[in-house]
């Protein structure tokens, strides 16, 4: 279904599964709708078919008028298929696309972005789910002012064998604020990082498309490499609004990576090479930001090892070989200028003295 065929007037179906985060968001069934703004909603899908009623529904209730869906199935074994087949007859606005042999996450990821051809557009992980009114807020920041190439909001995580958490209704006003692109390519390298929110992140699809696809050898990285190439672009609005929720289990993929921090740091690492020696390498002091990135990630493996030690992991030692190997002069002196730029600053702070005390205290045993 078109997004103009939406607008010409949206068939209200509402599933059992959309049924539930209404009732659990007390979401309103209607008013208060976006107008004049398109959306486009892909969700890859391996194996989550326990998620996906939950994870459409969370898209199909949102108060927009013009809204596509996209399922798309990379040869799950197990009834993903089936499910959506039943979620896509129970709503003209989605469509499936499932894949007969499993061609991998950037594949789908890419086909998305292939497809996508709205005005806005968000890549939604099946195991995670939009919060109330996060696509209306969305839109009306991005419709304020074309130089914005994307924005993102705050989250919240859940457990996925619990009930999902109740939140306030989506008819609140986005709150929020600019932060040109250099500005954000900046944070990105001086903290060895920039999180967003995986299903906070919606773009202006004219920008996605522009930027091109998610490169497939940056195994874990593919998006933080992509959101520098969007930064080129234009300004990003942060929303100081809770705009998804993640699903935290056993398999998530992401939180199975942070628990291997030197690999996560490699992963980011690999992500800013691959942009500074493309499309970032016409940027305006490109020779400093790499040093300032090389710096960033060093302290953030710095950090990083006196937290595992703080909690009794032997990890630590490969993370201070790593930073030391990057920024020998942190042997001598602790990078707190980093530690200070970050939102966590003071949680980090007292956990890493608290490793510092546990190490260098005698022991009675």
């Amino acid at each position: 279904m078109s997004p103009s065929a939406a607008q010409g007037g949206r068939v209200d179906v509402c599933s059992d599964a959309e049924q539930r985060i209404r009732n659990a968001w007390d979401f309103p069934a209607k008013g208060g709708r976006a107008a004049m703004t398109s959306f486009d909603v892909a969700i890859p899908n391996y194996n989550y078919g326990r998620y996906l009623h939950d994870c459409v529904a969370s898209v199909a209730s949102q108060d927009v008028d013009a809204l596509r869906i996209l399922i798309i199935d990379n040869a799950s074994t197990d009834d993903s298929a089936r499910i959506a087949r039943e979620i896509a007859d129970a709503d003209p606005r989605v469509e499936l696309r499932l894949h007969p042999r499993n061609l991998g996450p950037h594949s789908s990821f890419n086909e998305a972005v292939d497809w996508a051809a709205s005005d806005c557009f968000l890549i939604l992980c099946s195991d995670d789910l939009l919060s109330p009114g996060a696509l209306r807020r969305a839109g009306e920041v991005l419709a304020q002012d074309p130089t914005l190439a994307f924005c993102y909001g705050r989250d919240v995580g859940f457990l996925r064998d619990q009930p999902v958490p109740q939140l306030a209704t989506g008819l609140e006003r986005a709150r929020w604020h600019r932060l040109s692109g250099q500005d954000f390519i900046e944070r990105f390298c001086r903290l060895g990082v920039f999180q967003i929110p995986g299903p906070t992140l919606v773009t202006r699809t004219s920008a996605h498309k522009e930027t091109g696809h998610y490169r497939e050898e940056l195994l874990h990285s593919d998006d933080y490499e992509l959101w520098l190439r969007l930064a080129l672009l234009g300004d990003v609005a942060v929303l100081d609004n809770v705009q998804g929720m993640i699903g935290n289990h056993a398999d998530n993929r992401s939180g199975t990576l942070r628990a291997r921090q030197v690999l996560h740091i490699r992963q980011t690492e690999a992500a800013a090479e691959s942009f500074f020696s493309r499309e970032g390498v016409a940027l305006a002091g490109v020779r400093n930001l790499r040093r300032l990135a090389r710096r960033g990630f060093a302290a953030r493996a710095y950090w990083a090892a006196l937290g595992a030690w703080s909690r009794g992991d032997p990890g630590g030692w490969s993370l201070m070989r790593y930073a030391l190997g990057k920024a020998p002069e942190m042997a001598v002196l602790p990078p707190f200028d980093y530690l200070l730029k970050r939102p966590d600053a003071r949680a980090r702070l007292a956990q890493s003295l608290a490793a510092v005390v546990r190490r260098t205290s005698p022991r009675c045993d």
